[in-house]
């Protein structure tokens, strides 16, 4: 399995096809996805992106981080393990 990046400080315009376009570049994409709130439909301005390797999500972390994506300045660190 790949490695998850968090994506946060999204665009309310940034669509799951939006978030994978702008992290494609680094390498190939297994899933990305913009996470909504379930009882209002609205995003909750963040999100997730899985690469394949490692390597590629290292150099997408480094690049990304701090970059626009639609029009927003966004934010990518290690996606952490939620506990159930």
């Amino acid at each position: 399995m790949g490695k998850k990046l968090f994506v946060g400080r999204l665009s309310y315009s940034t669509t799951d096809a939006t978030l994978r376009e702008g992290f494609e570049p680094y390498g190939s994409v297994v899933e990305a996805r913009v996470i909504f709130d379930r009882n209002t439909g609205e995003s909750r301005l963040f999100g997730f992106v899985t690469y394949d390797t490692d390597e590629a999500a290292a150099e997408a972390m480094e690049k990304m981080n701090g970059a626009m994506l639609d029009g927003r300045t966004i934010r990518v660190n290690e996606a952490e393990e939620r506990g159930r």
